[in-house]
């Protein structure tokens, strides 16, 4: 299974819930990653605030930091390959670079569906 590492800009948190308003990108980002690791899969997350040493640390990150500035982030690798930047994986990047099954993926997003009440059932629930 592959190892999926992000490295996020400065933020005090997160899961997009803090402050005055939810930023639904990281939100979704969140719950993402949060599927996929009870998955099984690897997702590291570093936020510049929290972990700057792991930006320092990895030289790729501080060569486009240094390059490119701020703007760059967030960057994401995948085994260790640079596979995006300037914004976070989609949900079909995530189950691309994950690694894990279509049944698996397809799992995932059946259980999402239950959860917030969109499958195709009457009275949203299946």
């Amino acid at each position: 299974m592959s190892k999926i590492e992000i490295f996020d800009p400065a933020m005090c948190c997160s899961t997009g819930v803090c402050g005055p308003s939810i930023d639904k990108e990281l939100l979704r980002v969140s719950i993402t990653i949060n599927n996929f690791t009870k998955k099984g899969v690897e997702i590291v997350r570093h936020n510049l605030t929290s972990e700057p040493q792991a930006f320092v640390d990895n030289k790729k990150v501080n060569e486009l930091l240094n390059s490119e500035g701020v703007d760059v982030l967030p960057i994401t690798f995948v085994d260790g390959e640079l596979v995006k930047t300037k914004s976070h994986l989609t949900n079909a990047e995530f189950a691309k670079y994950s690694g894990l099954s279509k049944e698996t993926i397809a799992e995932i997003a059946l259980n999402k569906d239950k959860k917030e009440g969109n499958c195709c059932c009457k009275g949203g629930c299946c």
